[in-house]
């Protein structure tokens, strides 16, 4: 299947009749269309189970056509996977289909390699992914204005809509000389380079389902400053592991940057990271998934 080739969704649906189950990832309205070719090619009296494993069942930033093709697509499958409780709910006012709630298993691990051994406290945070609204890179950087004033700041990911937007409230906050801007894709073989020299990554979001980027920085040894929302609060142990503060809120997040450069606090917080073990959250995803499939 090509998704620039409407002519193949069909064509793949009916290839698909001859599972017994299909599980369609939801991570974007983009692919809605091609999900309702797909299933509009299974038929009508289909054999194969079809799942509908929703990353977000609606995304933060929404479209007006947004609501109506999720409602489509959910109408049409026989069970919905979700990973909170809130995004249950969200499925439940827009189908009548069975929904199933299973917390996301980390697909980011430790390689194996010992971490090195270090004390050192670079005074830099790092904000890590896509650069998107919902995300809150502006709240944190308006908390670094009354944070800890010899902490800076590395942004690398694409910026969604482009950087200038960034780079002007950067200049207007005064943070020119403690904010570091690096627009575009990072490959995975750079990921590992931006955690070296970092005390800690910084997880602002306004809103969130689930985020794989808090095991990213547990693989790399790292710490997690993170708002309370989702399964993120959750995956981060407030003064174990990370500190947890309110969403959307820049007061909050400006006092737990303090509280994390407390002296002693960010190796204390280092040393108490270990790397997930996929293993158990992977086996109970896998039986929601195979128990939704089979009832």
């Amino acid at each position: 299947m090509s998704w620039r080739r409407p002519d193949t969704w069909l064509t793949c649906g009916r290839r698909l009749r001859a599972y017994d189950v299909v599980v369609l990832v939801v991570a974007t309205p983009m692919q809605l269309p091609a999900y309702l070719a797909i299933l509009a090619g299974l038929g009508g009296g289909r054999r194969t189970r079809v799942v509908a494993q929703c990353h977000n069942v609606l995304p933060h930033e929404r479209h007006a056509m947004d609501m109506r093709l999720t409602r489509s697509v959910l109408a049409r499958v026989d069970e919905v996977l979700v990973h909170s409780d809130e995004q249950a709910e969200l499925a439940k006012s827009l189908t009548d289909r069975p929904v199933v709630v299973e917390h996301m298993a980390p697909v980011v691990v430790s390689d194996g390699t010992p971490a090195p051994a270090s004390d050192q406290v670079f005074n830099r945070l790092l904000f890590f992914g896509i650069v998107r609204p919902y995300k809150g890179l502006d709240l944190l950087l308006h908390a670094m204005t009354t944070g800890p004033e010899d902490v800076s700041l590395r942004v690398a990911g694409e910026f969604w809509g482009g950087a200038e937007e960034t780079e002007q409230l950067v200049g207007e906050l005064g943070l020119a000389s403690r904010v570091e801007l690096r627009p575009g894709y990072v490959d995975a073989d750079d990921v590992p380079g931006l955690f070296t020299d970092v005390d800690a990554l910084v997880l602002p979001y306004r809103s969130v389902t689930a985020s794989l980027n808090v095991f990213l920085a547990y693989a790399h040894r790292r710490p997690v400053i993170a708002t309370r929302v989702g399964t993120v609060e959750q995956d981060v142990r407030d003064g174990v592991d990370g500190v947890l503060c309110a969403p959307d809120n820049i007061g909050s997040l400006s006092e737990a940057l303090r509280r994390f450069y407390v002296e002693g606090e960010p190796e204390r917080l280092r040393g108490s990271v270990s790397p997930a073990d996929a293993s158990p959250g992977w086996r109970s995803y896998c039986a929601a998934v195979l128990a939704t499939a089979s009832s």
